[in-house]
């Protein structure tokens, strides 16, 4: 008969627990002892802060296992408060005491080594003679820190550290009404994301009233008389608490193998190969406490995951039964939730590959996670990370839905040893509430391609401060309502409409830099640049990662003024999170603001408060609805606008700036933007004029006289695209208060052609060219592409996908907004057009009435 082998356990959670319950699948006969120093075998140590926090209120819900099933169910000789102290691989044998303090030794034919991790305590001065300190790491742990705040309550909390359980421990705090302050060592949070994509969780932070002090250290530590401890930080500052969580990483808890011939890295790992098996015969490791490969770059690495630990102590169960079973490294692919954002990464980061001396391209974009045109929807913010050759490196993702799934699909490429060029061709599931027909994924995978391919040039915005001026031209592309709300410093702005008829204004023997908001139309502006033999780069990622990287969290106990460092001629304004001692029922999701240093409740107006939902629609939308509500409200009357276009955060607060309304609140709550506008002056240019009639009645002499604050366009293309060009900035400048006049001349009436005409007397030649030209907005061809009426047809399908007015639907705007559209009479004679074929609600008029209407405007385009 067959000795039975006896497999001791060494720890349980996720790998030694999956390494027992696996064995017993494989080998009935096997004698399984599991050896665990704590009363827990197997429980959920990643959802311990979010019972602190109260989401999860049922503790046995964070017991995975327990001995008693393990015993029944697998047959297992669990052996709880029983700690290996000592292993003597030369004899087979281990060394256990038990929770009286006896010991006793155990033999082994195979061991298995799942001791995990404990707590750094950094050297700190007076830390071991705080009693309000704590780690979280176990159930106990947790359980500590629930009766300190219970006996001990308190309205603030320190976190050191700002790793994953440093940020969802602060997180669950702040859930619970605490005043929360993350000190991270660091310059950010969350080590495995680049520091434009870790700014986005950080700001999520301090809207939510979590106080962030980067790099920075503690020093000190002591007791106060009130009972909270005083944790003093490198350059001096003060913070004081009532419970301090020490979140500043863990080590392998591998000192009982001193002396064993166990093999160890320098922090204390141990060192295994592809089937987990240590230096030692019969000897394996899984979990936290060993040093894997890691998959991308091929070195040494211990990354801490519950996912690879369980994986690891499958494969060490199909080794010992005899599977020839092997681990293929690990790639780090974790993910966090942030409030209500989420953040995930896969592979390597910027950092490591540039640690690591690996090459590499890199691109940003910002998708909607499902259809543009179905509602509820937020961008997300992903970087893809690739090799010349086009295999994929590494990906980071930001956003408030349909992170999870992207990481875990470009990991399975990684995995797969995948491309650029298999994400492009990638099938997956398409719904409108769910995806778009191109998945973020494949687009991420297209913009790859577009860069291995030559197809553009890109720059990132840690190149900017490198820029020299002499040798390069920045152009912002957006459309001048953008421009004029927020810019890079030393842009100059060319609308990518306008690019084509605007070439003169570059310098050919410079490289044009080019951006836009997300990347796009920069993108589409690269290529038109360079297939006119200029040389061009476009930011990717484009102003909205920019922006990113501008912010800087507010050090603990200041207020943030929320004010734009890029456009020192935009509005400044101070936007607080009031810290809220509220239960957590009623501080969950909560944001509370204010505008000025003034209480949004302070603030309100007393008349009547509208609603409008501008969800969905893109700039220059809501901007044209929240103006078309306003104009119908009394002075004094509220409008609470929510959006969830970007943009609309910059573009509300630089339109109250100019007409003269006031914002009363702002705020972001999960990807949804809600402003709060009392409606003022009509315009800014009337409260101009308002001031010059006081200064005027009172004798004294006017400051200035009005602004010429409103704008003129000259439309004399009929294309398309220049169409829908003109009408965005005419809806754009009106939405900001500006008086508009748009002069139709030449071909640009045919825009303004009814599409069924009544019948008219017209003489031979007048009919000839009514039959030669388009007969109203639906038949404007393009000016490039036309590909035999197919261009046109595009172009409108596209803006429906994206949400975009049509141009018939821009055309309506503009006239309820007041766009004075005027058709000039001379032309009109000219091309055989009577005012009876022209659309309803316009003006027909001359030069003279142009020029008049010039003369007041500080705005005049030619399109």
């Amino acid at each position: 008969m067959t000795k039975k082998q006896r497999v001791v356990i060494v720890g349980g959670v996720a790998g030694g627990a999956s390494a027992a319950a696996r064995l017993r699948r494989l080998d009935e006969h096997a004698e399984i002892i599991m050896l665990e120093k704590g009363e827990h075998i197997s429980f959920a140590n990643c959802g311990l802060p979010y019972h602190i926090g109260g989401t999860i209120q049922d503790r046995g819900k964070l017991l995975v296992q327990t001995p008693e099933a393990m015993r029944q169910r697998f047959g297992i000789d669990v052996r709880t408060e029983s700690e290996a102290t000592a292993i003597n691989t030369a004899k087979s044998e281990v060394t256990v005491r038990q929770a009286d303090g006896s010991t006793y030794i155990l033999s082994y034919d195979s061991l298995v080594l799942s001791p995990g991790a404990k707590p750094r305590r950094p050297a700190i001065e007076g830390l071991h003679n705080c009693r309000s300190v704590y780690s979280l790491r176990s159930l106990r742990d947790m359980d500590r820190i629930m009766s300190h705040m219970e006996l001990n309550p308190t309205q603030h909390a320190v976190v050191i550290g700002g790793g994953f359980i440093g940020v969802e421990t602060a997180e669950n705090l702040r859930e619970r009404g605490l005043d929360v302050t993350i000190v991270q060592s660091g310059p950010h949070i969350l080590a495995p994301f680049d520091s434009e994509m870790a700014v986005l969780l950080e700001q999520e932070l301090e809207h939510r009233g979590v106080a962030l002090a980067l790099n920075a250290s503690v020093t000190r530590m002591r007791e106060a008389s009130s009972g909270e401890t005083v944790v003093t930080l490198n350059d001096g500052t003060e913070l004081r608490a009532g419970i301090i969580l020490m979140a500043t990483g863990v080590k392998p808890d591998t000192g009982f193998l001193a002396g064993s011939g166990i093999n160890v890295g320098a922090d204390g790992h141990i060192i295994v190969d592809h089937q987990m098996r240590t230096s030692a015969a019969n000897v394996y490791a899984v979990g936290d406490a060993v040093m894997t490969t890691h998959r991308i770059s091929g070195q040494r690495t211990a990354i801490p995951l519950a996912g690879p630990a369980n994986k690891q102590g499958r494969i060490v169960a199909d080794v010992i039964a005899g599977l020839k079973t092997t681990y293929k490294g690990t790639q780090g692919t974790s993910i966090v939730k942030v409030f209500e954002l989420t953040g995930a990464s896969t592979g390597l980061n910027a950092r490591e590959l540039n640690k690591l001396g690996i090459p590499f391209h890199a691109v940003h974009l910002h998708p909607q996670p499902h259809a543009s045109y179905y509602p509820g929807g937020s961008p997300m913010s992903l970087k893809l990370l690739f090799r010349q050759d086009g295999r994929v490196l590494g990906a980071q993702a930001v956003g408030y839905g349909g992170v999870d799934k992207r990481i875990d699909v470009i990991a399975t490429i990684i995995r797969l040893g995948g491309t650029v060029s298999d994400l492009t061709e990638l099938e997956l599931a398409y719904a409108p509430p769910y995806s778009s027909a191109k998945d973020p994924v494949n687009m991420a995978g297209y913009m790859a391609e577009n860069i291995l391919t030559g197809m553009t040039d890109v720059y990132h915005t840690d190149n900017l401060p490198e820029r020299d001026p002499a040798t390069t031209m920045l152009i912002d592309v957006r459309t001048p309502l953008e421009f004029g709300n927020v810019s890079i410093p030393g842009a100059v702005n060319i609308p990518v409409d306008e690019l084509r008829d605007r070439l003169g204004e570059l310098d050919a023997s410079k490289t044009i830099w080019v951006f836009c908001q997300v990347g796009l139309r920069g993108y589409t502006a690269s290529r038109i640049l360079a297939q006119r033999g200029f040389h061009v780069r476009n930011l990717s990622g484009g102003y909205r990662t920019y922006k990113a990287t501008m912010f800087k969290p507010q050090k603990p106990g200041q207020q943030r003024a929320d004010s734009d460092a890029a456009n020192p001629n935009g509005s400044v304004s101070q936007t607080t999170i009031t810290p809220s001692s509220k239960s957590n029922a009623e501080e969950k999701g909560a944001v509370i603001s204010m505008v000025n240093g003034t209480p949004a409740a302070k603030t309100a107006g007393t008349n009547t408060i509208e609603k409008l939902d501008a969800c969905g629609l893109c700039c220059p939308g809501p901007l044209i609805q929240v103006k078309e509500r306003i104009d119908r409200l009394t002075d004094g009357s509220t409008l609470e606008v929510s959006a969830t276009d970007p943009g609309f955060y910059e573009d509300i607060r630089a339109w109250c700036e100019m007409t003269g309304n006031e914002l009363v609140n702002i705020q972001k709550e999960a990807g949804t933007i809600r402003a709060s506008i009392r409606k003022g002056l009509a315009s800014a240019g009337a409260a101009a004029e308002v001031a010059v009639a006081q200064s005027t009645a009172s004798g004294l002499p006017a400051a200035a006289a009005p602004p010429k604050d409103g704008a003129t366009f000259i439309v004399f293309d009929g294309s398309l695209d220049k169409a829908i060009a003109s009408f965005i900035l005419a809806n754009g400048a009106a939405a900001a208060g500006k008086p508009v006049t748009m002069f139709f001349t030449f071909w640009g009436l045919n825009m303004l052609r009814k599409s069924s005409p009544p019948s008219v007397q017209k003489s031979v030649v007048e009919r000839m060219f009514g039959w030669m030209m388009p007969r109203g907005s639906k038949k404007l061809p393009l000016s490039t592409m036309q590909m035999m009426g197919i261009g046109p047809k595009m172009i409108r399908a596209v803006m429906k996908s994206k949400n975009i007015a049509s141009l018939e639907e821009l055309m309506e705007s503009a006239k309820r907004q007041g766009v004075e559209i005027v058709a000039c009479q001379m032309s009109m004679d000219v091309m055989g057009i009577k005012r009876e074929e022209l659309i309803d609600g316009i003006t027909v008029g001359g030069v003279g009435y142009y020029l008049g209407q010039a003369n007041k405007a500080g705005t005049n385009l030619f399109i």
